[in-house]
Protein backbone atom coordinates (compact mmCIF):
# COMPACT_ATOMS: atom_id res chain seq x y z
CA UNK A 1 0.00 0.00 0.00
CA UNK A 2 1.13 3.53 -0.69
CA UNK A 3 2.22 5.74 2.14
CA UNK A 4 0.30 8.92 2.93
CA UNK A 5 1.38 12.36 4.06
CA UNK A 6 -0.95 14.96 5.58
CA UNK A 7 1.33 17.83 4.45
CA UNK A 8 4.17 16.40 2.34
CA UNK A 9 6.86 18.82 3.51
CA UNK A 10 6.03 18.78 7.20
CA UNK A 11 4.34 15.58 8.38
CA UNK A 12 5.61 11.99 8.74
CA UNK A 13 3.99 9.33 6.54
CA UNK A 14 0.84 7.67 7.81
CA UNK A 15 0.15 4.10 6.72
CA UNK A 16 -3.39 2.72 6.41
CA UNK A 17 -2.65 -0.20 8.71
CA UNK A 18 -1.77 2.25 11.49
CA UNK A 19 -5.18 3.90 11.25
CA UNK A 20 -6.80 1.25 13.42
CA UNK A 21 -10.16 2.41 14.75
CA UNK A 22 -12.03 1.64 17.90
CA UNK A 23 -14.53 -1.20 17.94
CA UNK A 24 -17.93 -0.60 16.38
CA UNK A 25 -21.46 -1.39 17.49
CA UNK A 26 -24.22 -3.39 15.86
CA UNK A 27 -26.14 -1.64 13.08
CA UNK A 28 -29.41 -2.25 14.89
CA UNK A 29 -28.11 -0.49 18.01
CA UNK A 30 -27.00 2.47 15.88
CA UNK A 31 -30.50 2.76 14.45
CA UNK A 32 -31.99 2.81 17.95
CA UNK A 33 -29.68 5.68 18.90
CA UNK A 34 -30.56 7.49 15.66
CA UNK A 35 -34.24 7.33 16.64
CA UNK A 36 -33.50 9.38 19.78
CA UNK A 37 -32.72 13.07 20.03
CA UNK A 38 -29.41 14.16 21.52
CA UNK A 39 -31.02 15.44 24.73
CA UNK A 40 -32.52 12.02 25.47
CA UNK A 41 -29.24 10.23 24.78
CA UNK A 42 -27.30 12.78 26.85
CA UNK A 43 -29.65 12.27 29.78
CA UNK A 44 -29.18 8.51 29.54
CA UNK A 45 -25.37 8.78 29.43
CA UNK A 46 -25.45 10.89 32.61
CA UNK A 47 -26.98 7.98 34.50
CA UNK A 48 -23.88 5.86 33.92
CA UNK A 49 -21.49 8.43 35.48
CA UNK A 50 -18.79 7.73 32.91
CA UNK A 51 -17.87 11.40 32.46
CA UNK A 52 -18.48 14.79 34.00
CA UNK A 53 -21.71 16.49 32.95
CA UNK A 54 -19.87 19.44 31.47
CA UNK A 55 -17.94 17.14 29.10
CA UNK A 56 -18.71 15.00 26.09
CA UNK A 57 -20.39 17.57 23.84
CA UNK A 58 -19.50 20.42 21.50
CA UNK A 59 -20.10 23.74 23.25
CA UNK A 60 -20.23 27.17 21.67
CA UNK A 61 -21.24 28.28 18.22
CA UNK A 62 -21.38 25.09 16.12
CA UNK A 63 -24.88 24.90 14.64
CA UNK A 64 -26.93 22.25 12.87
CA UNK A 65 -27.62 23.66 9.41
CA UNK A 66 -30.35 21.17 8.45
CA UNK A 67 -32.47 20.28 11.51
CA UNK A 68 -35.12 18.67 9.31
CA UNK A 69 -32.74 15.86 8.35
CA UNK A 70 -33.10 14.40 11.84
CA UNK A 71 -30.30 12.90 13.95
CA UNK A 72 -26.85 12.09 12.62
CA UNK A 73 -25.02 9.03 13.99
CA UNK A 74 -21.63 7.97 12.66
CA UNK A 75 -17.93 7.37 13.24
CA UNK A 76 -15.55 10.31 13.15
CA UNK A 77 -13.03 10.90 10.37
CA UNK A 78 -10.71 13.59 11.75
CA UNK A 79 -8.46 16.31 10.37
CA UNK A 80 -7.44 19.96 10.54
CA UNK A 81 -7.85 22.67 7.92
CA UNK A 82 -6.86 26.26 7.25
CA UNK A 83 -8.33 28.67 4.72
CA UNK A 84 -6.94 32.17 5.27
CA UNK A 85 -3.61 31.53 3.51
CA UNK A 86 -2.34 29.16 0.77
CA UNK A 87 -1.04 25.69 1.73
CA UNK A 88 2.71 25.51 2.23
CA UNK A 89 2.88 22.44 0.00
CA UNK A 90 1.17 24.23 -2.89
CA UNK A 91 -1.25 21.37 -3.39
CA UNK A 92 -4.57 21.99 -5.11
CA UNK A 93 -7.77 22.38 -3.13
CA UNK A 94 -9.14 19.10 -4.56
CA UNK A 95 -5.89 17.14 -4.83
CA UNK A 96 -6.07 15.10 -1.62
CA UNK A 97 -6.58 11.45 -2.57
CA UNK A 98 -4.54 10.56 0.50
CA UNK A 99 -7.31 12.00 2.68
CA UNK A 100 -10.08 10.18 0.85
CA UNK A 101 -8.11 6.93 1.14
CA UNK A 102 -7.87 7.55 4.88
CA UNK A 103 -11.64 8.13 5.03
CA UNK A 104 -12.26 4.58 3.80
CA UNK A 105 -10.33 3.11 6.77
CA UNK A 106 -13.06 4.29 9.17
CA UNK A 107 -16.21 2.14 9.47
CA UNK A 108 -19.48 3.32 7.93
CA UNK A 109 -21.47 5.42 8.53
CA UNK A 110 -18.73 8.05 8.52
CA UNK A 111 -18.78 11.66 9.70
CA UNK A 112 -16.05 14.03 8.51
CA UNK A 113 -14.82 16.16 11.43
CA UNK A 114 -12.39 18.95 10.53
CA UNK A 115 -11.08 21.45 13.04
CA UNK A 116 -10.49 24.87 11.48
CA UNK A 117 -7.09 25.78 12.94
CA UNK A 118 -7.02 29.37 11.67
CA UNK A 119 -6.76 32.18 14.20
CA UNK A 120 -10.24 33.24 13.05
CA UNK A 121 -12.03 30.04 11.97
CA UNK A 122 -14.44 30.21 9.08
CA UNK A 123 -12.60 32.45 6.62
CA UNK A 124 -13.34 29.94 3.87
CA UNK A 125 -15.36 26.74 3.54
CA UNK A 126 -13.71 23.38 2.90
CA UNK A 127 -16.98 21.49 2.37
CA UNK A 128 -19.65 22.49 -0.10
CA UNK A 129 -21.58 20.57 -2.76
CA UNK A 130 -18.55 18.89 -4.35
CA UNK A 131 -16.94 17.61 -1.16
CA UNK A 132 -20.32 16.56 0.24
CA UNK A 133 -20.96 14.54 -2.93
CA UNK A 134 -17.54 12.88 -2.76
CA UNK A 135 -18.10 12.16 0.93
CA UNK A 136 -21.47 10.54 0.29
CA UNK A 137 -19.94 8.33 -2.42
CA UNK A 138 -17.49 7.13 0.25
CA UNK A 139 -20.10 6.36 2.91
CA UNK A 140 -20.00 9.70 4.73
CA UNK A 141 -23.29 11.08 6.03
CA UNK A 142 -22.23 14.48 7.36
CA UNK A 143 -19.61 17.07 8.20
CA UNK A 144 -18.78 18.81 11.49
CA UNK A 145 -16.49 21.83 11.82
CA UNK A 146 -15.94 24.92 13.92
CA UNK A 147 -15.29 26.69 10.62
CA UNK A 148 -17.49 27.40 7.62
CA UNK A 149 -19.62 25.52 5.10
CA UNK A 150 -21.28 26.68 1.89
CA UNK A 151 -23.63 25.59 -0.95
CA UNK A 152 -26.37 25.06 1.62
CA UNK A 153 -29.26 24.54 -0.79
CA UNK A 154 -27.39 21.98 -2.88
CA UNK A 155 -26.00 20.10 0.12
CA UNK A 156 -29.42 20.03 1.80
CA UNK A 157 -30.87 18.46 -1.35
CA UNK A 158 -28.26 15.70 -1.07
CA UNK A 159 -29.43 14.86 2.45
CA UNK A 160 -25.91 15.44 3.78
CA UNK A 161 -25.71 16.76 7.37
CA UNK A 162 -23.77 19.96 8.05
CA UNK A 163 -22.76 21.28 11.49
CA UNK A 164 -20.63 24.41 11.40
CA UNK A 165 -19.60 27.57 13.17
CA UNK A 166 -20.60 29.77 10.24
CA UNK A 167 -21.40 29.96 6.53
CA UNK A 168 -18.99 31.35 3.92
CA UNK A 169 -19.24 32.62 0.35
CA UNK A 170 -15.90 31.16 -0.81
CA UNK A 171 -13.63 28.23 -0.07
CA UNK A 172 -10.78 30.81 -0.08
CA UNK A 173 -7.55 28.83 0.48
CA UNK A 174 -9.25 25.97 2.33
CA UNK A 175 -6.84 23.05 2.60
CA UNK A 176 -6.02 20.13 4.84
CA UNK A 177 -3.15 20.58 7.26
CA UNK A 178 -3.24 17.04 8.68
CA UNK A 179 -5.64 14.17 9.20
CA UNK A 180 -6.06 11.09 11.36
CA UNK A 181 -4.99 12.90 14.55
CA UNK A 182 -7.28 13.85 17.48
CA UNK A 183 -8.97 17.24 17.07
CA UNK A 184 -10.89 19.55 19.39
CA UNK A 185 -14.07 21.40 18.48
CA UNK A 186 -16.01 23.42 21.00
CA UNK A 187 -14.18 21.80 23.90
CA UNK A 188 -14.88 18.24 22.70
CA UNK A 189 -11.81 16.17 21.93
CA UNK A 190 -12.57 13.83 19.04
CA UNK A 191 -10.45 10.92 17.81
CA UNK A 192 -11.01 9.02 14.59
CA UNK A 193 -13.50 6.24 15.15
CA UNK A 194 -15.39 8.04 17.95
CA UNK A 195 -19.15 7.63 17.69
CA UNK A 196 -20.87 11.01 17.25
CA UNK A 197 -24.56 11.84 17.57
CA UNK A 198 -25.96 15.18 16.45
CA UNK A 199 -29.22 16.99 15.78
CA UNK A 200 -30.75 20.46 16.11
CA UNK A 201 -29.52 20.64 19.73
CA UNK A 202 -25.86 20.04 18.89
CA UNK A 203 -23.30 17.23 18.77
CA UNK A 204 -21.99 14.90 21.44
CA UNK A 205 -19.86 11.75 21.66
CA UNK A 206 -21.50 8.47 22.65
CA UNK A 207 -19.35 5.93 24.54
CA UNK A 208 -19.45 2.75 22.46
CA UNK A 209 -19.82 0.47 25.45
CA UNK A 210 -23.03 2.21 26.50
CA UNK A 211 -24.84 2.06 23.15
CA UNK A 212 -26.74 -1.21 23.80
CA UNK A 213 -28.06 0.14 27.15
CA UNK A 214 -28.92 3.72 26.19
CA UNK A 215 -32.32 3.10 24.54
CA UNK A 216 -33.68 1.33 27.63
CA UNK A 217 -32.40 3.98 30.04
CA UNK A 218 -33.62 6.77 27.79
CA UNK A 219 -37.10 5.21 27.64
CA UNK A 220 -37.25 4.98 31.46
CA UNK A 221 -36.19 8.62 31.81
CA UNK A 222 -38.72 9.79 29.23
CA UNK A 223 -41.47 7.90 31.06
CA UNK A 224 -40.52 9.62 34.33
CA UNK A 225 -40.45 13.03 32.67
CA UNK A 226 -43.83 12.43 31.05
CA UNK A 227 -45.32 11.47 34.40
CA UNK A 228 -44.13 14.77 35.88
CA UNK A 229 -45.42 16.73 32.88
CA UNK A 230 -48.81 15.02 33.07
CA UNK A 231 -49.03 15.81 36.78
CA UNK A 232 -48.25 19.51 36.17
CA UNK A 233 -51.03 19.66 33.56
CA UNK A 234 -53.59 17.81 35.66
CA UNK A 235 -56.24 19.13 38.02
CA UNK A 236 -54.45 17.25 40.83
CA UNK A 237 -51.40 19.53 40.65
CA UNK A 238 -50.20 20.90 43.99
CA UNK A 239 -46.98 22.30 45.38
CA UNK A 240 -46.81 19.42 47.83
CA UNK A 241 -47.10 16.89 45.04
CA UNK A 242 -44.55 18.76 42.96
CA UNK A 243 -42.07 18.86 45.83
CA UNK A 244 -42.45 15.12 46.34
CA UNK A 245 -41.81 14.32 42.70
CA UNK A 246 -38.88 16.73 42.34
CA UNK A 247 -37.28 15.32 45.48
CA UNK A 248 -37.57 11.83 44.02
CA UNK A 249 -36.04 12.91 40.75
CA UNK A 250 -33.22 14.85 42.43
CA UNK A 251 -31.79 11.61 43.81
CA UNK A 252 -30.90 10.61 40.26
CA UNK A 253 -28.92 13.81 39.72
CA UNK A 254 -26.31 13.18 42.39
Amino acid sequence: MAKWRAVPSLCPPVHPRRMATKSTVATGDLELIRALDTCSVSNAIERFNVRLRNEGFIAGGVRCRFPSLGPLVGYAVTGRIRSSSPPMSGRCYYDRMDFWEYVTTIPEPRVIVLQDADHSPGYGAFVGEVHATIGMALGCIGYITNGAVRDLRAVRALGFHLFSGCVAVSHAYAHLVEFGEPVEIGGLKISHGDLLHGDRHGVHAVPLELVPEIPRVAADLQANEQELIDFCRSSEFSLEGLAERLHRESKNCL
